[in-house]
């Protein structure tokens, strides 16, 4: 394939990306938004694999990588559960990091690359700031995967001077990037950009170590936009246009992600950074004192009084959250819904921006339950109709429903937009028990009058609802 054929194949493939994104912004035109994405990588390693670069003898061994990769991306997901997608989105960010570092290490060790002068400088820029961050990607998503299968906690380990031990590993790296750049030659050039790796994981595991749980959703766009600079780094040093267009692409987009994520708790990039937010257990308003703290008691019904409460309204809004994604509740809930739908209610989904572990989690769990798109609506869409609305059920969810963050202005999450879902007539959450939420707060809706409390695991206590509204 001549470099004139590449340059057009590698525009098609870039074009088809874009087409990719804006199919994935909408769930009804997400499956074409996923082909036009496989069209183009497909593509673009086509393009790549018979391009002028590549010579014939490396051929078999790229297959052979294709061979490898492909198979465990197959056998991935096959095996993945959609309820472990969030761990293993952080675990392929992880992926791309890794990817940069060696490409990174790579490039500065291969002698056929005689660069000078500026040429030189720009090349070793190039590779010094690919290999930084796609090693603060690497670990900082390793660390979010511990973080969203719970192998590690969700509570946010805050360092003593924590901000001032980044500030001091930051001008480390300048000065070592200074070192790297002036290196008259590759082995005292490899000294420096070890270190400078070693400080940049060490900075990826503090900082996302240093995020409590309830960010965890903006922690995982945030990584996303880390793999597409790290990507772009890459194309950089491998002087590959697609590359650069495709990791620019994903890391704009993740930073927008971000951005709205949050947006949606209330919440600035520097502050997630940060950390503190979820520290996992409850806090108490210290503006507010005890009367801050939620009083009365609560009301538990069955899931028999819970059918009968459905089978009676007119309009019902469910709100899910990560308690459905754990239980594996999203086809129940589907069935419960077609169920009432029937019967002539209206029924219709509140879903919050960060609810579960990921952007858009419950949306992807719903539509997996094959839940009709158009009664799937976002919050700002149906907040305003709680008050209509004879039954709000939340289920598995919490810090997306608390009150507090309206009422209490010493509240940890005071004015994140959350659904408001008292409003309703009545509300019914289901929880396993009264612990507080990945943002370690308590949530005064379930002593509300209005509001009854179904204990138990979400799948189990969904069949029985179901089983009585059938009966």
């Amino acid at each position: 394939m001549s470099q004139s054929l590449a340059t057009v194949a590698y525009l098609g493939a870039a074009i088809l990306f874009i087409l990719s994104l804006g199919g994935l912004s909408n769930p009804e035109t997400s499956r074409r938004g996923n082909l036009f994405g496989m069209i183009g990588m497909a593509l673009a390693v086509l393009a790549t694999l018979f391009g002028p670069r590549v010579s014939p003898a490396g051929i078999p061994w790229i297959i052979a990588a294709l061979v490898v990769g492909g198979s465990i991306g197959l056998y991935a997901a096959r095996v993945v559960k959609m309820t472990q997608m969030p761990e293993l989105v952080a675990l392929m960010h992880s992926l791309v990091g890794l990817a940069a570092c060696l490409v990174g290490f790579a490039s500065y060790v291969d002698t056929s690359i005689q660069l000078t002068g500026a040429e030189k400088v720009i090349h070793e820029v190039e590779i010094y700031v690919g290999i930084l961050i796609g090693a603060v990607t690497f670990s900082g998503s390793l660390i979010a995967f511990g973080k969203l299968n719970g192998k590690i906690g969700g509570k946010p380990l805050l360092l003593p001077a924590r901000h001032w031990l980044n500030l001091a590993g930051l001008l480390v790296v300048i000065w070592f990037g200074r070192e790297f750049i002036h290196a008259p030659t590759v082995a005292e050039g490899m000294t420096p950009l070890i270190v400078m790796t070693v400080i940049a994981l060490l900075f990826g595991i503090h900082m996302v170590m240093a995020i409590g749980g309830a960010d965890m959703p903006v922690v995982v766009s945030m990584l996303n936009s880390y793999s597409g600079w790290a990507a772009a780094a890459t194309g950089f040093m491998l002087s590959n246009d697609l590359l650069i267009v495709t990791g620019a692409l994903v890391g704009s987009s993740g930073a927008i992600l971000s951005y709205i994520m949050c947006n949606a708790m209330n919440r600035n990039f520097i502050s997630v950074i940060a950390g503190g937010f979820g520290s996992g257990a409850p806090s108490k308003s210290a503006a507010s004192g005890d009367a801050a703290q939620p009083q009365g008691e609560v009301v538990p019904v069955s899931a028999v009084e819970t059918a009968e409460m459905l089978r009676d309204a007119k309009s019902v809004i469910i709100v899910p959250g990560y308690g459905m994604a754990v239980a594996q509740a999203q086809h129940t809930v589907y069935e419960i819904t077609k169920t009432l739908r029937d019967k002539g209610v209206k029924v219709r989904f509140g879903i919050h921006p960060v609810a579960g572990r990921m952007p858009g989690h419950m949306n992807v769990l719903l539509a997996e339950a094959k839940v009709p798109y158009d009664i799937v609506m976002e919050m700002d869409e149906i907040n305003e109709d709680f008050p209509d609305t004879d039954i709000a059920m939340v289920i598995g969810a919490n810090d997306i429903v608390n009150p507090a963050a309206q009422d209490d202005p010493g509240s940890p999450i005071a004015g994140m937009p959350v659904l408001e879902v008292w409003k309703a007539k009545t509300s019914i959450v289901m929880k396993r028990s009264m612990a507080s939420g990945y943002a370690g707060v308590d949530n005064p809706l379930f002593y509300k009058e209005n509001n009854r409390m179904l204990f138990g695991d979400a799948k189990k206590m969904l069949d029985e609802v179901l089983v009585a509204l059938k009966a």
